[in-house]
């Protein structure tokens, strides 16, 4: 942004230039240091009584106009002088409520058309009318949209405060004079067409005044102090609030085209127009989100942004917003929508705190009826091809469930897709073993019949593998009857095995339960008996085989005759070892 040195002289070319742009627009623009007054540049054969009738509707108010302006002769006025006219004799307007969603407040006026302190605040309902003077209260999540007499719809965001300072008509059936102070936060105007060059419409703040015909654009108020004013369509002209005809050549003011921006600083500097950032690229950021709770979504960095103004409304127009803000880092966070067709506007703002084009996208939030939890298998788990299947939680309203596998994770050609599960389970034995992924929803059923899906849980991995076969009681090959016993059985690279011995056919209180982690084991130092023994295959995929029948194995005394017969004790038991 140029310095505020840069403003204080212009080439007499230059403020020529601004002189006739600014002379397109109506005389208002010039009126902002005469309060709520309209200046009429004299013009050959205008007298006192025929501004009345086409100012004020009553011819004969002109002695009004003459004790304001001091005018000894009403009918001889100088050509080229002004006369001031007060917008108070002008037939009243009023507005009317569009839409209004969150806390907002209307502090109405008093019968002097000025906002009255001492009455009490109200929440305004869609249709309720506005009078002149009337100030609106926007709080933090609030909103609302009002349509002035002439068609234009004024949107005001969260943490504003905006006055309907004049809402006036020019005669008995002439042009609406619109007048909007704001005093805090910020409003953007989508004004209804006019070729009338007396049409009137303001966007005043402390330190300046925006005047329009047919155009949209919006102005902002800085915690500083600062203006700024963003053209989206038509034409703007800005000036500084505490200039006057008198003071054009010490602060001139600017002329924003379609694209165009421009700062005012505290100090009333109207600084050069700027081009917008261009509108943000929303192709990354989703058409439809799903996540219950909270509606969050990321706006890819653009070059120059310092900050992301966002809103998300009912209406691609942007008149019913339900949800706005601004975000230094473009991640967007809200709290959540119901299920709905809504869409979302966002904006670049630049580091002077200017806003940039707007890019607007269709969005969809469809969270109803909550998708199921996964139980098992795990993310990444795996489950047996003999009488494996997926198993999800119930979900209570839910009448079916649907589940999707696939090869990949978009599910873009679904292996499997039950649509009306009674249960939320799905058998996946039949399938080839392999790397799969799968999904769960819930169905309803609504009034009338009708189905509603809600949204699929997020994608989860599974893994399906041969299941380990349990080892027969042949293949154990056993070396016992003596002190010392061993066992052996086939086994495959990566398997690891679990060997139960117990003295009990039921394995109930085993006497020895450890893993091993090659296919045979010994033991030297049991006590002399009979055990029952099984093994199981703890397979690499993480399946476990089931256990193998059980086998009998003897484990002998250590002590025998000469016959090889055991020795035993007077009451006929082997004798065993200490």
């Amino acid at each position: 942004m140029s310095s505020p040195a840069s403003h204080t002289r212009l080439p007499l070319s230059l403020l020529a230039a601004t002189t006739a742009l600014l002379a397109s627009f109506a005389p208002s623009v010039w009126a902002v240091s005469q309060g709520d007054e309209i200046p009429h540049v004299v013009q050959p054969g205008d007298t006192l009584e025929g501004l009345a009738h086409s100012y004020l509707a009553a011819p004969q108010l002109w002695p009004r106009l003459q004790a304001r302006n001091k005018v000894k002769d009403p009918r001889h006025l100088q050509p080229g002088s002004v006369v001031w006219i007060p917008v108070g004799l002008q037939p009243a307007e009023s507005a009317k409520v569009e839409f209004v969603h969150g806390e907002v407040k209307v502090h109405p006026s008093d019968e002097k058309g000025a906002a009255d302190p001492a009455a009490a605040a109200t929440a305004p309902a869609a249709g309720t009318t506005l009078a002149e003077g009337t100030r609106l209260e926007v709080g933090p999540d609030g909103f609302i949209a009002v349509r002035l007499a002439d068609g234009s719809i004024v949107r005001v965001g969260a943490r504003s405060e905006v006055q309907l300072r004049q809402l006036r008509r020019r005669g008995r059936a002439g042009s609406v004079q619109s007048v909007l102070e704001v005093q805090r936060g910020g409003v953007e105007s989508t004004v209804a067409p006019s070729a009338d060059p007396l049409r009137r419409f303001e966007v005043r703040t402390p330190r300046g005044v925006t005047s329009v015909r047919g155009t949209r654009f919006d102005v902002a108020l800085g915690e500083g102090g600062q203006t700024t004013a963003a053209v989206l369509q038509g034409a703007v002209a800005v000036q500084s609030r505490a200039a006057d005809i008198r003071a054009l050549s010490r602060t001139p003011g600017a002329m924003l085209q379609p694209g165009q921006g421009v700062a005012i600083q505290a100090d009333g500097t109207v600084g050069s127009p700027r081009r917008l950032l261009p509108a943000p690229d929303l192709q990354a950021v989703p058409k439809v989100v799903h996540e219950p709770g909270l509606l969050a979504l990321n706006v890819p960095p653009q070059e120059g942004a310092s900050a992301y103004q966002a809103l998300v409304a009912r209406d691609a127009q942007m008149t019913q917003v339900l949800r706005s803000g601004t975000f230094a880092n473009g991640q967007l966070r809200w709290k959540a929508l119901d299920d709905g067709q809504y869409f979302i506007s966002v904006r670049s703002v630049d580091a002077a705190g200017i806003a940039g084009m707007p890019a607007t996208q269709p969005l969809t939030v469809k969270t109803q009826p909550v998708p199921p939890l996964y139980q098992q298998p795990a993310s990444g788990g795996v489950i047996s091809s003999t009488g494996g299947q997926l198993l999800c939680t119930q979900v209570p309203g839910a009448r079916w469930y649907r589940i999707q596998v696939a090869n990949a994770a978009d599910f873009a050609h679904p292996l499997i897709d039950e649509n009306r599960l009674d249960t939320c389970t799905l058998p996946v034995a039949s399938m080839p073993v392999g790397d799969y992924f799968w999904r769960a929803a819930s169905v309803r059923e609504l009034a009338g019949g009708a189905i509603d899906q809600g949204p699929f849980a997020p994608p989860q991995s599974f893994k399906l593998v041969q299941q380990p076969p349990a080892l027969s009681a042949q293949a154990m090959q056993a070396n016992d009857g003596g002190t010392t016993v061993s066992l052996r059985w086939p086994g495959q690279a990566g398997q690891r095995y679990r060997l139960q011995l117990a003295q009990e056919l039921g394995f109930g209180r085993p006497v020895l339960d450890t893993t091993l982690d090659e296919p045979h084991w010994t033991a030297t130092d049991l006590s002399a008996g009979s055990y029952f023994l099984r093994v199981q295959v703890l397979d690499p995929s993480g399946l476990q085989g089931d256990f193998s029948p059980p086998r009998t194995i003897r484990v002998g005394t250590g002590f025998s005759t000469s016959w090889g017969l055991p020795v035993s004790d007077s009451s006929g038991e082997p004798v065993r070892r200490p």
